[in-house]
C-alpha cells in the first residue's frame, strides 16, 4: 500500500475524481491529514464509507519508528528514524527565534560524496518517498509537542538528486491548507547538479536555494567535492547567474570552514572574487568534525579572520552560529553509527 502523504493536493483531487468521488472531497480528507493531522482514516468522521473503503484498502499511515533521539544543551534534537523497510534517516529540529527550523533527509545515502562529510561514507540505496520526507515533519512535531516554522531540505542525499518528489514535497508543505509554510521559509540545498538549478529556476518558486559551494577553486573544491568533476565552477556559476536572473532571488552560499584545507587567506580573495557583484549571502559553517575524516574545525581565530575578509570585500556574509555540537549534528553521524553497529 502506499503512503497517503505522498500525494500533492492536486494529485489526490485527480485520483479521488478519477474514483468517482465528489471534487470536495478532497479538502475534506487533506484538513484530517494536515489541519487534524489524524493517523487513522477512522477518525475522518465525515466521510462517506465507500470513500474510507477506498482509503483504507489501498493507503496507509505507517509512520517512522523512532530509533534515537538526542537532544542539544541549545536545544537542537536529532531524530535517527527507522522506515518500513528497515533504512535508517535523520532529521534535525533547529530552535531559533522565529520557531523551530528542521533539516531533513532526502534519500537513503547519498553518491555525491564529498569527502567531508559523514552522508557521503554510505552510499545512496534509494530515494525518499514524497510521504517519507512528509512524515519527518509530522513526526517531529508529535514528539516534540511543537509546530515546525520552517523546513530546510539540507540533511541525508542530494535533494536535486530526488528532484520530481521533493517539488511535491514543497508544495505540500507551501500548501494553504497543508502545513502552511511560507515559501520563503523553506530551502532547497544542493551540491551543484548543474541542470536541475537551470530546471528549479524555469519552476519560478519563491523557495530559498542554497548552494554548497565550500571552495572557490576547481583544484580544491574537486578535492572536496567528486561533483567539481562533472559541474565544474564555471558552469556552475553560469546556472547560478541564470538562476538568479529568473527568480531575481537571493541565493544563499554555504562554505564549510575546515582547519587548513578552505580557511586561508587566499581562499577567501578567491571567494571575493568568484562572488563580488553576485546577489548572494554566504553563511559560514565551522566544520563538525566527522570521525571518518582527518578534517578539523576551523580554528576560531581563523573563522574571524576569513569572515573579516569577506567582508572587507564587499560579500554579505555571516558566520552560523553553532548549534547542537554537543551531540552527533553533523549531517548523517548517527546513521553512520548505526549502521556500522548492524554489521
Amino acid at each position: 500500500m502506499k503512503l497517503i502523504y505522498n500525494y500533492t493536493f492536486e494529485d489526490l483531487q485527480e485520483l479521488l475524481l478519477e474514483k468517482g468521488f465528489k471534487k470536495y472531497r478532497t479538502s475534506q480528507v487533506w484538513d484530517w491529514l494536515y489541519d487534524k493531522k489524524v493517523n487513522s482514516f477512522e477518525l475522518m468522521k465525515n466521510l462517506p464509507s465507500d470513500l474510507l473503503e477506498y482509503l483504507n484498502n489501498n493507503y496507509t499511515f505507517d509512520s517512522l519508528a523512532l530509533i534515537q533521539r538526542q537532544v542539544s544543551t541549545d536545544g537542537t534534537q536529532k531524530f535517527l528514524y527507522k522506515l518500513l523497510d528497515g533504512n535508517l534517516i535523520e532529521s534535525v529540529v533547529m530552535r531559533h527565534h522565529y520557531g523551530n527550523s528542521i533539516c531533513i533527509s532526502t534519500q537513503i545515502g547519498c553518491n555525491i560524496g564529498c569527502s567531508f562529510c559523514a552522508s557521503g561514507q554510505l552510499k545512496r540505496i534509494r530515494n525518499l518517498d514524497v510521504g517519507e520526507m512528509v512524515l519527518q515533519v509530522l513526526e517531529s512535531e508529535r514528539l516534540m509537542g511543537e509546530k515546525i516554522d520552517s523546513v530546510v531540505l539540507m540533511g541525508i542525499g542530494e535533494p536535486f538528486d530526488n528532484f520530481d518528489n521533493v517539488v511535491k514535497l514543497l508544495k505540500i508543505l507551501n500548501h494553504q491548507k497543508g502545513f502552511n509554510i511560507g515559501a520563503r521559509r523553506l530551502t532547497v540545498s544542493t551540491s551543484g547538479i548543474v541542470p536541475k538549478i537551470y530546471e528549479f529556476a524555469d519552476l519560478k518558486l519563491q523557495v530559498n536555494l542554497a548552494l554548497s559551494l565550500h571552495a572557490a577553486t576547481d583544484e580544491l573544491r574537486s578535492k572536496l567535492m567528486k561533483i567539481n568533476n562533472v559541474y565544474n565552477i564555471e558552469k556552475l556559476m553560469e546556472s547560478l547567474n541564470y538562476y538568479l536572473q529568473v527568480t531575481n532571488r537571493r541565493v544563499t552560499i554555504e562554505y564549510i570552514l575546515i582547519d587548513g584545507v578552505n580557511d586561508r587567506e587566499k581562499d577567501a580573495i578567491n571567494l571575493v572574487n568568484l562572488l563580488k557583484g553576485m546577489n548572494v549571502y554566504i553563511n559560514l559553517i565551522p566544520y563538525n568534525k566527522v570521525f571518518e575524516t582527518e578534517y578539523e574545525r576551523s580554528r576560531e581565530a581563523n573563522q574571524k579572520r576569513f569572515l573579516h575578509l569577506l567582508k572587507r570585500g564587499g560579500l554579505d556574509v555571516t558566520l552560523r552560529k553553532e548549534q547542537g555540537h554537543d551531540i552527533e549534528a553533523a549531517c548523517g553521524q548517527l546513521r553512520s553509527k548505526a549502521e556500522k553497529k548492524k554489521k
